[in-house]
Formats: C-alpha cells, sequence, structure tokens
C-alpha cells in the first residue's frame, strides 16, 4: 500500500496523459474557476451574505487561486490554512499516536475543537479519536481538515469571532466555512509530484524524502435549465520522512553490551509517517418547482498512515529477544474513513426564504501497530495487532428562515434569521485484540508495545439529543451604523441547556474608515468522544522513562477515586473591536483585537502515582491578540500584482494557575507560537505567474514534568520560511508550475539536552516551521 514508487519521468507522463485526454475538450472554464469570491461571504450572519470589509466581525477568505499557489503538499488543506492564515497553526506532530494520523490545526492559539467547522454552510462532525500524545490540541476531537480534498474546494471562509450564538457549540474561537465547488459546465484534471530535498544538520547528511503523488479531477454537468451535478476524486500517497539524531543509550535503560551498542546510532524516526489518501465529493442542485430548488452534497475520504513510537531496546522489559534481538521500533497505524452527506431545499414563502436540511456524518477510526511485541506473552507474541476501533456519527437536521423587514425610521430592511436544529451524537468503541492487551505471564511489560489494546470491559456506546433554536437580526440604524443580535438556546439531554447571545455593529466614520464591533458569550459541550473514551498509550514518566498510561472515563471508579467528577461545558465571553481602512479602491487595512474569556475549559488531569489521566473543568483561561490584514493591489509590467501583510499576535494566560501542572500550563500558554506574519506577493499576466510568500513563525516552549522535577524549559526561536512558485500557462487552458516550500531549508532550533532524548530526538515536535525541511515541487492543472 505504501510502496508506491514514482518517479519524475512517470509523473510528467501521466500529467502530459491527462492534459492530451482533456486537450479535444471546450475550453470554457468552470464557474469555480472563473470567479473568486473576495468580496460576498456567508459566515458571519445567519441572514445574507455581506462583503468583508463590510462585515461586523474579522473575516478571511481564501480563494480558488490561492489554493492553488498553496497547496504544494499534494492535497493537505491543513496545509493550505497554516500556510495562508495567520491566525491559524497546524503543526506535524510525529510520535504522537493517533495525531500522526489525525492532524490538530487550532485558530488564534486556543484548542482545536474550539472552532467550529462548516462545509457549505452546514455543520460538520469531529474526529472519533482523542489527541492523548499530541501536545498541541492535548485531549481533544477535533475536526479532521484533511478529509477535504483541495480539489473539491472553491474557497474557504474563516470568522475570527465567538459565533455560538448563531451557530451553536464549539464556535468559541471562530468558524471554518469550507465552500465546494458547483456550477454544471466544465471541469479540471490536475496532478502534482514533490519531495523534501534538505541538508539533515543532526546527521551531517543530505537527505531526499517524503515523495508525495497526487493526482485529481472534477467536473460538473448540468441537470435542466438551472440544475448542476459537480463530481470529483482525488488520490494522494505520500512516503515517510525520517529526521532521528544520533542518540545515546538512556541512563534508565539496562546498560548491557547489546543496548550500549545502540549508542552512536539512529534508531529513532520522528517525522511523517506512510499515508495514502482518497476523497470523493459531489455537489448538486434541482429546480424542483417554481421558486423551489433540492440541493445535496457529499464528500469521503479514507486514509491509511503509519506513524512511529519509541524505540525499545534489546534488552528491556520492552522487548522480546527472540522475535527482535536488535530492539525494535514500532510502527503505529490508522485507517480512518470519514463521510459526509446533506441533503435539502430552499425556496421562498411569504416574504420568507426557507432552508431546511439535513446532514449525516460518520468517522470511524482504527488504530493498530506492527512491528511490535507484547513482551508478557514471550516468544508467542504475534507482531502486529489491533489497539482499538473508534465509530463517531452525527445527524443534524436544520430549518431556517429569513426575511426582511421595513421598520420605521431605519435606513433600509430590518433583516431577521430564524431557525431550530436538532442534534444526534453516538460514539462507540470496539475492544482491541486479545493479544493486545493481555497478560500472557511469560514476564516483561503487558500489552502491545506502543499501548496497550483496548479492553472489552473499557468500551463504551454513549448517545446524545441537542435541540436548538436561535435568531439573528441585523438593523441597518442609519446608512453608515449597522447593529446585529443574536441569541441562541440549545438543550443537552446529558448536561442542560445553555444560553448564548451576541451583539455586533459597524460604523462607517467616513468612506475611508470604518469601526467595527462585537460582544458575544459561547459555549462548548464536552463532545461524546471525551465523555467516554478510554486508551492506553505511552508517554515520558518519571526521569524521562517510558511508561504506560491510561485515559480513564470521568465515569470510571479507578477516576472518580482520584477525584474525577462530571463533566460541564465550557463557557466563554468574547470581545472584539476592528477598525477597516480603506485609503483607495486598491488599498485596504483592518486592525482587530479581541479578548476571549473561557471558564471550565476541559484539560486533562494526571494522576502520576496511578499512571492515569482524565478530563477535567478546572481551567480558567484569557486569550488575548491583535490581528493585521493589509492587501495592496497594482498593475505593474502588464501584469496585475497584489500585495498582502496578515499578522497575529496572541496571548494565553491561565487565571488559576494552581490548579494544573506545569506541563499543563506550558500546553494552553507557550507551546503554540505567540505570533505570526505572512508577506506575500503575488504577480500574474495571464501567462506567467510568480508567488513569493514570508512567513514568520514566532516563540514557542516547550516544558516537561519528568516527574523528578522540571528541567529548565527551552524556548525556541522565532523562524523564517520563504515559498516561491513560478507558473505558466502553456495554453488557456493549461497551467504548469515549479515551485518550493522552506525554499531557503529552515529548522527550528535544535533541542537542548533536557528535551532531546539523549539525542534521539533533535527537533521539537512542535514547531510550527516543521522539521523536514525544505519541498521542491511542480504541479500542473487544465480546466477545459
Amino acid at each position: 500500500m505504501f510502496g508506491m514508487k514514482t518517479s519524475l519521468t512517470q509523473l510528467l507522463s501521466g500529467i502530459a496523459a491527462v492534459s492530451v485526454c482533456a486537450s479535444g475538450a471546450a475550453a470554457q472554464n468552470n464557474s469555480a474557476a472563473d470567479e473568486t469570491f473576495d468580496e460576498i461571504v456567508v459566515v458571519g450572519s445567519r441572514g445574507k451574505p455581506r462583503s468583508v470589509l463590510n462585515s461586523s466581525v474579522p473575516v478571511d477568505v481564501i480563494n480558488l487561486s490561492d489554493l492553488a499557489s498553496a497547496s504544494s503538499l499534494g492535497g493537505e488543506v491543513g496545509e493550505i490554512l497554516q500556510n495562508l492564515s495567520p491566525s491559524f497553526n497546524f503543526p506535524r506532530q510525529s510520535n504522537s499516536g493517533a495525531a500522526d494520523t489525525v492532524r490538530t490545526g487550532q485558530l488564534r492559539g486556543l484548542n482545536p475543537d474550539q472552532v467550529l467547522v462548516l462545509v457549505n454552510g452546514k455543520r460538520q462532525h469531529t474526529s472519533a479519536v482523542v489527541q492523548l500524545e499530541g501536545a498541541i490540541g492535548l485531549g481533544t476531537a477535533p475536526f479532521d481538515f484533511n478529509t477535504i480534498g483541495t480539489g473539491s474546494i472553491a474557497r474557504i471562509e474563516i470568522l475570527r469571532d465567538g459565533a455560538s450564538a448563531q451557530y451553536g457549540s464549539d464556535a468559541i474561537a471562530g468558524v471554518i466555512n469550507i465552500v465546494l465547488k458547483d456550477g454544471g459546465e466544465g471541469g479540471s484534471a490536475y496532478g502534482s509530484y514533490g519531495s523534501h530535498v534538505t541538508s539533515f544538520e543532526p546527521q551531517n547528511r543530505n537527505i531526499t524524502d517524503g515523495e508525495t503523488f497526487n493526482v485529481g479531477g472534477e467536473y460538473g454537468v448540468e441537470i435542466g435549465s438551472e440544475g448542476f451535478f459537480r463530481f470529483g476524486a482525488e488520490y494522494r500517497n505520500r512516503n515517510a520522512t525520517a529526521r532521528g539524531g544520533v542518540g545515546d543509550l538512556p541512563f534508565f535503560e539496562n546498560q548491557t553490551p547489546a543496548n550500549l551498542a545502540t549508542s552512536g546510532t539512529v534508531t529513532f524516526k520522528p517525522g511523517d509517517g506512510n499515508s495514502e489518501d482518497f476523497w470523493l465529493f459531489y455537489n448538486s442542485e434541482l429546480a424542483l418547482s417554481e421558486g423551489v430548488t433540492g440541493y445535496s452534497f457529499g464528500r469521503f475520504n479514507s486514509r491509511d498512515a503509519e506513524g512511529t513510537g519509541f524505540f525499545r531496546y534489546p534488552d528491556s522489559s520492552a522487548n522480546v529477544t527472540a522475535i527482535f534481538p536488535g530492539g525494535f521500533l514500532p510502527v503505529t497505524t490508522g485507517k480512518t474513513d470519514d463521510w459526509s452527506l446533506t441533503t435539502g431545499a430552499r425556496g421562498d414563502v411569504a416574504d420568507w426564504n426557507w432552508d431546511v436540511s439535513a446532514t449525516y456524518g460518520k468517522n470511524t477510526f482504527d488504530q493498530g501497530v506492527t512491528n511490535s511485541v507484547n513482551p508478557s506473552l514471550g516468544a508467542a507474541s504475534p507482531t502486529e495487532f489491533f489497539l482499538a476501533g473508534y465509530d463517531r456519527d452525527q445527524l443534524t437536521i436544520n430549518a431556517d428562515l429569513v426575511r426582511d423587514f421595513d421598520i420605521g425610521n431605519f435606513a433600509g430592511p430590518v433583516t431577521v434569521a430564524v431557525g431550530a436544529e436538532y442534534r444526534r451524537e453516538t460514539f462507540a468503541t470496539t475492544a482491541g485484540d486479545l493479544a493486545s492487551f493481555q497478560d500472557g505471564g511469560q514476564g516483561g511489560d503487558v500489552g502491545a508495545q506502543t499501548g496497550p489494546g483496548l479492553a472489552p470491559e473499557s468500551t463504551v456506546d454513549v448517545d446524545r439529543n441537542v435541540y436548538g433554536i436561535y435568531v439573528d437580526v441585523s438593523a441597518p440604524i442609519t446608512d453608515d451604523f449597522t447593529l446585529g443580535f443574536a441569541g441562541r438556546v440549545e438543550d443537552y439531554n446529558d448536561f442542560g441547556t445553555a444560553f448564548t447571545a451576541k451583539a455586533s455593529g459597524f460604523y462607517a466614520v467616513n468612506e475611508y474608515v470604518a469601526l467595527r464591533a462585537a460582544i458575544s458569550n459561547s459555549f462548548r459541550a464536552p463532545a461524546l468522544v471525551q465523555i467516554g473514551f478510554e486508551n492506553q498509550t505511552t508517554n515520558f514518566g518519571a526521569g524521562g522513562e517510558l511508561v504506560t498510561i491510561g485515559q480513564v472515563s470521568v465515569n470510571n471508579p479507578i477516576a472518580i477515586a482520584n477525584g474525577a467528577k462530571p463533566l460541564t461545558e465550557e463557557k466563554s465571553v468574547n470581545f472584539s473591536a476592528g477598525l477597516v481602512l480603506t485609503p483607495s479602491d486598491n488599498f485596504s487595512v483592518t486592525i482587530d483585537a479581541y479578548q476571549i474569556d473561557i471558564d471550565d475549559r476541559l484539560s486533562l488531569q494526571g494522576v502520576q502515582a496511578a499512571n492515569i489521566t482524565f478530563f477535567t473543568n478546572l481551567v480558567d483561561t484569557r486569550t488575548t491578540g491583535i490581528d493585521i490584514v493589509a492587501t495592496y493591489s497594482e498593475e505593474l509590467l502588464g501584469g496585475d500584482l497584489t500585495l498582502t501583510g496578515a499578522a497575529t499576535f496572541t496571548n494565553t494566560d491561565v487565571k488559576n494557575r494552581e490548579a494544573i501542572g506545569e506541563e499543563e500550563l506550558n500546553i494552553l500558554e507557550t507551546a503554540s507560537p505567540d505570533s505570526k506574519i505572512i508577506l506575500s506577493s503575488n504577480w500574474n499576466n495571464g501567462t506567467a505567474g510568480v508567488n513569493l510568500r514570508l512567513t514568520r513563525f514566532g516563540e514557542t516552549t516547550r516544558d516537561f514534568d519528568f516527574g523528578g522535577g522540571f528541567p529548565d524549559p527551552q524556548v525556541y526561536g522565532a523562524k523564517w520560511s520563504l515559498d516561491a512558485e513560478i507558473s505558466y500557462n502553456v495554453s488557456e487552458d493549461w497551467e504548469i508550475a515549479i515551485g518550493a516550500d522552506n525554499l531557503l531549508d529552515g529548522y527550528p532550533d535544535l533541542s537542548d539536552g533536557n528535551i532531546n532524548f539523549f539525542g534521539n530526538l533533535p527537533y521539537d515536535v512542535l514547531s510550527p516551521i516543521g522539521s523536514n525541511g525544505r519541498y521542491l515541487y511542480m504541479r500542473s492543472r487544465l480546466t477545459f
């Protein structure tokens, strides 16, 4: 499955073949490819769409051309958001269990599950697994951005403001709306190939790895006079990267000749694992009757991915020398299937615009490990294990109404949106193989390395029902001043009722200057995954030694005996204020400051004596920050030049610092970058184009608790990364491009001796610049 070796010559031949096959088609581009959506957005109000610069809350728009130039890693939506949005962080964690397969992204430095994700304006489900080994998003069950293929996307809208009053639970940091391509004419075929070509200091050698092949296509057909059906498929295969250091034997391992022989060698393998993805999507509309339109859209992703665990030394309780005489490096495996289907209708009745829809989504995750043993089984142990299965699904039914009212002396119609929502959620787990958790009585550690499988008594099957109603009003008080109000009530059968409200305003001082502000409260209900999830993982314990740590439900008697209490919802209050400057038609600047107070924030509490963790609502935090976006466009050298500068500066403080440990404080406060700056230029004359993007990732800090006292935390300095691409239109409908991510081959600071695990892990896996180095690629796209 992961052995695909595609030479550059083979790739070029494949892309050329796709282009030749399509060259006889009509040259007309589809509407999704022709149009850009820099101005009008859907998120921010449940009423009518409005322009970005006239929105009372900050919204970023990533359009089709942005997507094409930033998708160099071969089809990762999370990586595109990292490249283009200063508020979005998407580290490439490794040696992190499920986080090697399901990567997490965070907005404004908050948790990955504190942002709500929509597709075509409809709520999407989250992942079926809890992140237990990845520090960014520790304890969260996030939306998996990479379940959406880049070729299906027309634009991405990022609402940077609390919006639970409009959209419901999870929208504390904001909302990300992914809009699928539509239209019934034309399509595109595309492909790319690239690899990391880097100079790797810890091994003092040059490396070429991470070869990535991506190919896909999408096409639209008309249905009747007004309908369409657009569909597509995409495939990606990515080979592993390896960034281990030349390490020494840890002092706590047996100092035997076999173990000592590993010193001075590369035994660990941090980096990206092998992965293989397949995506499908469709988007459709059909006129059902006069004034009534039916619609349906769906997406599917299947992913097989690998990660790595920590090396098990030959003479240790974690090994069976009869099977692995030289020790072994476990290979973690993750198989995830994710799909979502929406169907609905919209129309007009009695001056109301109505929209009724149902969305069903499902995520499954099968966790396993190969090249491993259960030492307690001795020489009879298998080397491949199924550890656990996780299953999460969600049914959402919506009914929405929007109408304009002419009222009194208002400067224009007052827009009123009202709606109701029902949501059914379930979560279930499946036990692992008997051999993955049983005690075979032969001595040694019990359970498969890198973590025992899930025992039958730890499986769960839970569900919940959620009912919600909302109202959203936008009122133009004068031609220059607009106020908005929203309120929402949601009732959960398992923890009660939550009420949220929001007030916002936009005031145009003159044609060049405008002010905007918002205040709201938001909430996030504990995910069923967080309530019912149980698992065992391997992580650092006392003195840095690897130990098995059990994640137990708050309902588990062991957790209760150690102080666990029933979980409640996270509650937040959001303030934002902004300045919008438009000195000319081709120049704009937005400056937005915000403060987000979150009480009863979910986090993991560890009990080191029992080697367990469980969820708590102990933490209260305050996040403050400022976002700045400036855009300038001009004609230059016969082409169009667009310059963009975007920056975010953010800080999170835990208010009740005594409630949690120093390592947990580090994860919440300083493990994510404190700032991010993106300076980009795009020039295109219709035949050729040049894209340059310079990104500065701010400081991060890492602090570990090894049980014997805290070593001094390490501060990783800010880093710059330069991305560059040159594109050329061979014909009106065929574009080719070559480019580089991290052209100057930048790496984070080397980890010091307290953090690099005896030299084996030279770079911190959370660094936003990553530890894979330079990536060179070429891509081609044919529209028809």
